[in-house]
């Protein structure tokens, strides 16, 4: 994954946590993902994620997957 893609996915998963009233902690724990990762996901310099970890996004939000992207 290319940064800019990584940062762009970042930042749709934290306008929709931030949409549906989750805190990172809340997310974390219904995505079943460490808490320090969605920080990192969220934060300027974010790690390629997983097809598996961006499903977990999307189930956790009430998305489709190709929605975060």
């Amino acid at each position: 994954m290319e940064p800019n893609i990584r940062l762009k996915l970042g930042a749709r998963i934290k306008a929709l946590r931030k949409k549906r009233g989750y805190t990172q902690e809340k997310l974390s724990e219904l995505a079943d993902i460490d808490y320090k990762y969605l920080q990192r996901i969220e934060g300027k310099n974010p790690p390629a994620l997983k097809v598996d970890t961006i499903d977990k996004f999307a189930k956790a939000l009430k998305v489709k997957p190709y929605q975060l992207l």
